[in-house]
């Protein structure tokens, strides 16, 4: 990513403390544990658009994650308050959701990075493109916004 992209009017954010079983012997965050973070804010943006994994199999869909890009920038330690922020990048063909984790006290950018999500039938087949019934989720207003973006 050579510029990176900002969060968008409707972007999901969530906060979370890092417990002590996330942290390694340098009492900072073992570098693996990122993309859970990423999977819980991921999680609440899909459940803003009424997409979560229940939702997703009333559809007859699943998503599986085809990229996962993270860059870590400053470290998270035990019981830091982090601020996982998730919005839409692109939704046409497939599914690419950006993220930031700031810490909430210092408002530091602590990592930043994306994840692509390829859309399959229930049965595996992939889907070339976003089927309609799961861009017209994804085009309705978000949370915090008159219009999507």
């Amino acid at each position: 990513m050579s510029r990176r992209p900002r969060p968008t009017s409707s972007a999901v954010a969530i906060e979370l403390e890092v417990p002590f079983h996330d942290v390694d012997g340098l009492r900072v965050v073992w570098h693996g544990h990122y993309c859970k973070y990423l999977e819980l804010g991921r999680t609440a943006l899909f459940r803003a658009r009424q997409l979560d994994a229940p939702d997703m199999a009333a559809l007859g869909y699943l998503y599986l994650v085809a990229e996962t890009h993270l860059r870590h920038v400053r470290p998270l330690r035990y019981a830091d308050r982090v601020r996982v922020t998730s919005w839409f990048v692109e939704i046409d063909n497939r599914i690419r959701v950006a993220y930031e984790l700031r810490n909430v006290s210092s408002a530091q950018l602590c990592a930043e990075g994306s994840t692509v999500l390829v859309t399959t039938s229930d049965t595996g087949e992939l889907c070339l493109a976003t089927p309609p019934a799961i861009l017209q989720r994804l085009l309705a207003p978000g949370p915090g916004s008159a219009a999507q973006e």
